[in-house]
């Protein structure tokens, strides 16, 4: 549905991007992962990595403001609500024909179904947080979080 990722394909990298435990430690050492691959290709983010609702981490890269961490907080929303990546959650919406921002009946200065949010998936557990990336497009920015937890992961 969007310009690189069908619902399907969303849906299989939630399957495959799970913890085993996630901890203190676990977050932060993954957010200076996703700061580094950030840094490294020059790209202007904001990263927020939650737990229960607990920042763990946070950073600002040059060129990013204070309107990514409202983003930030937006598109984390709808992953706490609907346990699914925003991105998902939009295209969704989008793929039955209806807009999230006029049919979800959620507060859009409360929730951005864009992508860029990824839900924080423990195994026998669920979604116990969220991974969130604001400033770049918004497949742009979930891409950015998959790319690197899947290589966070496949190193744990």
């Amino acid at each position: 549905m969007t310009q690189n990722f069908t619902l399907d394909e969303l849906a299989a990298h939630e399957s495959a991007l799970v913890f085993d435990r996630f901890d203190d430690d676990t977050a932060w050492r993954l957010g200076v992962a996703l700061r580094d691959a950030a840094v490294a290709a020059g790209h202007p983010v904001a990263i927020s990595i939650r737990r229960n609702g607990q920042r763990l981490f946070h950073a600002a890269l040059p060129g990013a403001s204070c309107d990514n961490d409202s983003w930030l907080e937006r598109k984390s929303a709808v992953v706490d609500r609907y346990g699914q990546s925003s991105l998902r959650v939009g295209e969704g919406f989008r793929a039955r024909g209806k807009s999230f921002e006029e049919d979800s009946r959620l507060d859009a200065g409360a929730y951005a179904a864009h992508g860029g949010a990824f839900p924080v998936n423990v195994r026998e557990v669920g979604c116990v947080g969220t991974i969130a990336v604001s400033g770049l497009p918004q497949v742009e920015d979930h891409r950015l979080v998959v790319e690197v937890l899947r290589t966070f992961l496949e190193k744990a």
